[in-house]
């Protein structure tokens, strides 16, 4: 579950929302695991990171991290400045090359970059109807035709009403259906340190047409 909602900001270094950005100060959020989620990882080891990376809410950088580590051109945008401190100490740490920026993904195109793969966990199910389109928008702006789109969020199977908006698979095809093509929906695991430690969740893989 990502921290990377729309700042109030008016430009792309708005300020976050202190929500998010106040459980980074707290402590480790929920979402946090301290390492790639397995449905990315897997990703990696299949060699479907390719070309320029971008991690949307990429929170504490893991995601970033690991595809710096294989040696891919990586950065990661988020709204919460803490996170995205903690997120450039861990390249530091590491001795790895990949860049964070505090950044309103619904102002993405303003970055003047585009990215061939982009990643996101966690990020598109805290977007309202009314910001959704917005964001689709501004990814779109920032991928080559070719390009893929990776989203794990939350799944209408998971019981319960915790946790953020469960999201259907035809809220997906309907908001990538201008511009894109949906390959693939799959059911995934979404990990969390919340007890039972994941949360039932989609893998989408989304191509840039």
């Amino acid at each position: 579950m990502s921290e990377g909602e729309r700042s109030n900001g008016s430009s792309g270094q708005g300020e976050e929302p202190p929500g998010f950005d106040a459980m980074y100060v707290a402590g480790r959020p929920p979402w946090d695991i301290g390492r790639p989620q397995s449905a990315f990882r897997d990703l990696a080891g299949r060699g479907r990171l390719v070309g320029r990376v971008l991690d949307v809410g990429c929170g504490t950088g893991e995601h970033v991290l690991m595809a710096a580590a294989i040696g891919l051109d990586a950065a990661g945008v988020d709204t919460a400045s803490t996170a995205v401190t903690i997120a450039r100490d861990k390249a530091v740490e590491r001795d790895l090359n990949a860049r964070f920026m505090t950044w309103d993904v619904l102002e993405l195109a303003d970055l003047g970059e585009s990215f061939d793969t982009v990643l996101d966990c966690g990020l598109f199910h805290v977007f309202d109807d009314h910001d959704r389109p917005t964001f689709v928008d501004a990814l779109r702006a920032s991928m080559p035709s070719g390009g893929r789109y990776y989203m794990l969020c939350f799944s209408d199977l998971e019981p319960g009403d915790w946790g953020p908006r469960r999201i259907h698979q035809d809220e997906i095809r309907a908001s990538f259906s201008d511009g894109w093509r949906v390959e693939d929906i799959e059911p995934a695991e979404l990990e969390i340190t919340l007890e039972p430690g994941s949360a039932r969740a989609w893998l989408a893989s989304i191509l840039r047409t």
